[in-house]
């Protein structure tokens, strides 16, 4: 089957929803939505799309879509995800899921009454290299992981609406550590429970611009004794800073996808787009190729198409985005309290 998507967002993550979907086969994006009526027309004329509106209601009524994608800002992954849900929609959400645990649980409590398809769009572990270290792990090739060390860094984002500490849910933590929680789960084994975290964070930096922490640091213990070890920062210089380490009894991996690419260059004159986040065009550059496929854009667009074309789950559902948030609370309780504090995951 051909399935037909429909896209809510004409922003950053919806290109790369976009970028993503270009050469996955079987599917169609009819229509996109966007607040702004002129943000949709625009969006839909730079992708090709024969559809815009600002009715998202009117989009999410229509019976000529099987899969809806949730590329909006934080603040209202809620309300469109329990809205989608109840109009009886398959539907992706990008990553955080919510701002908090209470409001990734009315979502996760929404598509499970009305039985549908949902995926969580955490690109970090659709990332081929990230994905070919966890087959080199169940291969057996490092033993058993004992350790993750991951760090998301750049100079801080590209949207208003990130540094509202309100509208967002949190700082760093909230906006990348999401990545890196995921990435633990994934190279231990989400069979493994998280147990307590240890955090800290600040503001070091953008006090003109929020009162969310711009640093931050944690650990995951988990019930089997490993440990997840990570770094956020919204100060680092020099375009996306994305790496893990991965430490088994046996070996270790590492992953690299922005510093360690394939070219590297010195020019004097502008080279255009480079990175993601990327502060110079001049100088010792680095380009990542195909940004899109190597940030996991492509495999996650891929996999959420097929399952929806097959009507099986996907393999990273509101399930994890609520363990995620459930995590990120705990870390926000230890940055006040500074003390290690319990992970609580009720049941939904």
């Amino acid at each position: 089957m051909t399935v037909r998507i429909g896209l809510i967002g004409s922003g950053f993550v919806a290109t790369f929803y976009m970028q993503g979907l270009a050469e996955v086969p079987n599917q169609e994006v009819r229509v996109c939505a966007a607040t702004d009526p002129e943000r949709a027309r625009a969006f839909a004329e730079t992708w090709g799309i024969p559809e815009h509106t600002a009715d998202v209601d009117g989009l999410l009524a229509r019976s000529d879509i099987d899969l809806v994608l949730l590329a909006v800002p934080n603040q209202v992954h809620q309300e469109l995800g329990v809205k989608t849900a109840r109009a009886g929609k398959n539907l992706v959400c990008t990553k955080p899921l919510a701002r908090n645990g209470t409001e990734a649980a009315e979502m996760l409590r929404a598509v499970r009454e009305a039985g549908v398809l949902h995926g969580y769009a955490e690109t970090e572990v659709f990332a081929p290299a990230v994905m070919r270290a966890r087959k080199m792990i169940e291969d057996g090739a490092i033993g058993d992981v004992l350790t993750v060390r991951s760090r998301e860094a750049h100079g801080g984002p590209h949207a208003p609406h990130f540094w509202d500490r309100e509208l967002a849910g949190g700082g760093a933590l909230m906006d990348m550590g999401c990545h890196t929680i995921e990435a633990a789960r994934y190279f231990i084994g989400k069979d493994v429970a998280p147990v307590e975290v240890l955090a800290w964070g600040d503001l070091l930096v953008h006090q003109d611009k929020t009162t969310a922490e711009d640093n931050a640091v944690a650990l995951i213990r988990f019930a089997g004794g490993q440990l997840g070890h990570m770094e956020l920062s919204w100060t680092a210089r020099g375009g996306l800073d994305l790496r893990n380490e991965v430490y088994g009894t046996d070996g270790a991996i590492f992953t690299d996808v922005t510093r360690g690419t394939p070219i590297s260059a010195f020019a004097l004159g502008k080279t255009g787009y480079l990175v993601e986040k990327a502060d110079l065009e001049t100088g010792w550059v680095v380009p990542v190729p195909d940004e899109a496929r190597v940030y996991g854009y492509h495999e996650e667009m891929k996999h959420f198409v097929e399952c929806v074309a097959q009507n099986r789950m996907p393999r990273e559902t509101f399930e994890d985005g609520y363990v995620v948030n459930r995590i990120i609370d705990a870390m926000y309780r230890s940055m006040n309290s500074k003390r290690w504090e319990p992970v609580e995951i009720p049941a939904v």
